[in-house]
């Protein structure tokens, strides 16, 4: 087994979840042999390009988006280090949103035919992919929950839980606090809310003793409570692999 120093991002992510022999562990690590960098606010690509590839976070934030007819945007999807960035458009010749950088990134492309031998050959790497597709659905029907019937702190509390829980996976000494590389804009677009409102809420989490911010920090203070206030369970620690191949 490579040592957790040498993991990449998507090892130490899918480790996880299932132990991966040397054979899976080597599968994952070339669809990491390429990295290309992108700038803060640079789009990978756009919804209806063409496209054959994947990529694999190795560095930063992004997030998948769609622009409205009226110019208004909705961002669907951040992305994190150890991230697969198009798995969910897999089945389509061309994007179905489109990808920008919130900061400076590194993203390692592979051809959507890398994955033939992983599918070819581990039939447990396969299925812990697949589980993992059918999460980051289970995924998006909470956030549409908690923008489409939730009030403003609510929806922000639990982008911060959301966060975290996540960011944990592959960020083993996480506790409390995570970097926030989103504008409020940003942020705004992720939940259905303006800019403003976003700033105002976020004060209100504050001044009520739920978060503190510094440096471009946030730090959860009161974890379960603030679970509980916006029913938030988190999808991302444990998942259910008992029926997997063992091989």
């Amino acid at each position: 087994m490579a040592s957790e120093a040498n993991k990449s991002c998507l090892v130490q992510k899918l480790s996880h979840y299932a132990e991966l022999d040397e054979e899976a562990i080597g599968h994952l690590e070339r669809l990491e042999r390429e990295e290309r960098s992108y700038d803060e606010q640079q789009d990978i690509y756009l919804g209806g390009d063409r496209r054959d590839d994947l990529h694999v976070v190795k560095k930063g934030w992004l997030y998948s988006y769609t622009d409205l007819p009226d110019g208004r945007r909705q961002i669907v999807r951040l992305h994190h280090p150890g991230d697969i960035v198009g798995f969910e458009g897999i089945a389509f010749h061309h994007a179905t949103t489109s990808v920008r950088a919130a900061e400076p990134v590194v993203l390692c492309p592979f051809p959507k035919s890398g994955l033939d031998v992983v599918f070819e050959s581990s039939p447990k790497l396969t299925a812990l992919l697949f589980t993992l597709a059918v999460r980051e659905q289970v995924i998006f029907v909470d956030l549409i929950r908690a923008m489409g019937r939730m009030s403003a702190r609510e929806r922000l509390a639990y982008l911060f839980l959301n966060l975290l829980a996540k960011l944990r996976i592959t960020n083993t000494d996480m506790t409390d606090t995570c970097r926030l590389p989103l504008t409020q804009t940003e942020i705004g677009d992720v939940l259905g809310l303006s800019n403003v409102y976003v700033s105002k809420t976020i004060s209100r989490l504050e001044n009520d003793g739920f978060i503190s911010r510094k440096d471009g920090n946030v730090t959860v203070l009161r974890e379960d409570d603030l679970a509980n206030f916006c029913d938030f369970y988190d999808r991302y620690s444990d998942m259910d692999v008992s029926w997997f191949p063992q091989s």
